[in-house]
């Protein structure tokens, strides 16, 4: 059956799978295929691993490097209580009343390997507070920032990290920022911003929200639900 031609204008506009058309009850082969490639690149990202020796050297400042609780990926991925704790013996020089700032896996290494240096590039210029040395963390959860943040003193942590990589992109990376970082903060009390990839939002757009949402924090003493998103709004970009 033919994809009307609504459905085709639609499609232009989105990667999400819209207007696949049909063939009787089921979908065409070509779509059926294209989800099946779609799903096992998905698969492979969330076992993807960071290059740290190259993730160093794109980043120009100095760099230090951790481990969660998870001895390896297949643990981490059974295991998410691990990914959120430092490894025993981890140690992590004060920063008291800095930004920690820390690249992590998460659940798509390749997004964390391609973006992270751009923001960071953008980033730390921008930020209200100084930046602590970055951390590169292996096997890493989200709230593992906060046992880092903890561990350095820091006034706030904010993890740049690998998200789980979805059937239309296996590339994105995420910015968690926490106030106050320390070990049982709930993601209630985080602001995230999403989605940073070339089809998504901006390494200059994600570096402007992050900054801007940590002086709100440091105005406010806090992050999360606290913290409203009242930054103002940019025009969008011509067609």
């Amino acid at each position: 059956m033919t994809t009307p031609a609504l459905w085709r204008d639609l499609r232009r506009f989105t990667d999400a799978r819209v207007g696949l058309g049909r063939a009787g009850t089921a979908q065409p082969t070509v779509a059926h295929l294209d989800f099946q490639e779609a799903h096992a690149r998905a698969r492979d990202a969330v076992w993807s691993a960071l290059d740290v020796a190259a993730l160093e050297a794109s980043i120009a400042r100095p760099v230090l490097r951790v481990r969660s609780a998870a001895a390896d990926r297949r643990e981490y991925l059974l295991r998410p209580d691990l990914g959120r704790r430092l490894a025993e013996g981890s140690t992590l020089p004060a920063a008291p009343g800095c930004i920690a700032l820390v690249v992590a896996d998460g659940l798509c290494a390749t997004g964390v390997q391609r973006h992270a240096p751009g923001v960071l590039d953008l980033l730390v210029p921008a930020l209200p507070l100084p930046a602590a040395p970055i951390v590169v963390a292996e096997q890493a959860r989200v709230a593992l920032g906060d046992d880092i943040g903890a561990a350095m003193g820091a006034a706030a942590v904010v993890v740049l990290i690998g998200e789980r990589p979805g059937l239309s992109a296996t590339d994105s990376l995420g910015l968690y920022i926490t106030w106050a970082p320390r070990r049982g903060r709930t993601d209630a009390e985080r602001n995230c911003i999403s989605n940073v990839r070339p089809g998504g939002m901006s390494y200059a757009d994600a570096a402007a929200k992050t900054a801007w949402l940590l002086r709100a924090a440091a105005a406010l003493g806090a992050t999360g639900v606290a913290l409203k998103d009242e930054m103002p709004a940019t025009a969008l970009p011509a067609p």
